[in-house]
C-alpha cells in the first residue's frame, strides 16, 4: 500500500514540477496534498521495514517512522482542510479572492502549515512515546493512549469544520447557479443540474474521506494495545488508502491536469476532452 501511495502521488508531483501552466495556489495545495501523501506512502515503508524486518528493532529507527507517518498523515488531513478552505474563499469572496490570495501567501500559509505538522511528527521523539511503559501504548504504538486520544479528537473535530465548510460551498454554489438561471430564464434546468454536481461532489469528498478515516479514529479512542492487532490493521488499511484516493479526487479529476497527463502520456489531448471552463456549480 505504501509503495502505491508514493508512486500515484508522485506522478501527481512530477506533472505540477514539469508544467508551468500550474503554478497557480490551488496547484500549489494540491502539491502539498501529494507530498503529505508521498510522505505517508514512505512511511508506511520505512514503518514496515522498521517493525518487522530490522533486527534487533531500534527505539531511534522506530520513533522516526512514527514521527514521519505523523507527520506525513498531519499534513495530509490539513492540506485537504486547507483546499476546502480555498474553495470556500473563491465563491464567498469572489470579486477579490484572485487579489487576495497570492501565491505568495498561499506558500507562506503552506509553509506555516508544514511546519506545524513536522512539530507533530517530533512529539514520538520528544516524549510522546511509551517504549519504557507499554502498559500505556495505544493501538498507534509507540504513541500512548492519552496522547492517541487528543489526535482523534482533533481529526474529528477537523472533520466536523471540513462538513461545515462543504455545506456552505454548496449553498452558495446553488445561489449562483440561481442566479445565472433566472438571468437566462432556465431556472429549473440550471437549478437542477447544479444541484446533482454539487451533492454528487460533496458525497464524493465528504464520503470517501468519513469512510476511510472515523472508524480508525473512533478505534483510536476506545481501544489500546491488548486489543488483536487484525483489528487495527483492518481499520488502519482504509485510512491509509486514503492517501491513494486522494490524487483521483482533487488532482487526477482537474480538467488542468488531465490535459498535462495526456500531452506527457501521448503528446496529445483526446477530440473528446471538454475544454468547458469551471464555474462555481463545480464545487
Amino acid at each position: 500500500t505504501g509503495t502505491a501511495v508514493a508512486g500515484e502521488n508522485a506522478l501527481v508531483l512530477a506533472v505540477l514540477f514539469y508544467t508551468p501552466s500550474l503554478r497557480a495556489p490551488m496547484f500549489l495545495l494540491i502539491g502539498s496534498l501529494a507530498l503529505a501523501d508521498l510522505l505517508a506512502g514512505l512511511g508506511l515503508v520505512a514503518n514496515f521495514a522498521v517493525r518487522y524486518l530490522l533486527r534487533p528493532p531500534s527505539e531511534a529507527a522506530e520513533l522516526g517512522a512514527a514521527g514521519l507517518l505523523l507527520a506525513a498523515f498531519s499534513a495530509s488531513v490539513c492540506s485537504l482542510l486547507a483546499i476546502t478552505v480555498d474553495r470556500y474563499l473563491s465563491l464567498y469572496n469572489a470579486l477579490t479572492y484572485h487579489s487576495e490570495r497570492t501565491l505568495g501567501f498561499t506558500c507562506a500559509m503552506v509553509l506555516l502549515m508544514w511546519l506545524l505538522c513536522l512539530g507533530v511528527g517530533l512529539l514520538p521523539l520528544l516524549g510522546w512515546n511509551c517504549l519504557r511503559d507499554q502498559s500505556a501504548c495505544s493501538i498507534l504504538r509507540p504513541v500512548t493512549k492519552d496522547n492517541a486520544a487528543v489526535l482523534a479528537v482533533t481529526f474529528l473535530l477537523l472533520f466536523a469544520l471540513m462538513m461545515q465548510l462543504y455545506l456552505q460551498i454548496c449553498k452558495i454554489a446553488f445561489r449562483h447557479a440561481q442566479q445565472i438561471a433566472v438571468q437566462h430564464q432556465f431556472i429549473a434546468t440550471a437549478q437542477a443540474t447544479s444541484t446533482r454536481k454539487g451533492l454528487s461532489t460533496l458525497s464524493l469528498i465528504l464520503g470517501t474521506f468519513a469512510l476511510c478515516w472515523i472508524p480508525f479514529a473512533i478505534y483510536s479512542l476506545v481501544a489500546d494495545s491488548s486489543y488483536p492487532v487484525v483489528y487495527t490493521y483492518s481499520l488502519a488499511l482504509p485510512a491509509t488508502c486514503n492517501s491513494l484516493i486522494n490524487p483521483i479526487i482533487y488532482a487526477f479529476r482537474n480538467p488542468d491536469i488531465q490535459k498535462s497527463l495526456w500531452l506527457a502520456c501521448c503528446g496529445c489531448i483526446p477530440s473528446t476532452f471538454s475544454s468547458r471552463p469551471r464555474t462555481s456549480s463545480d464545487v
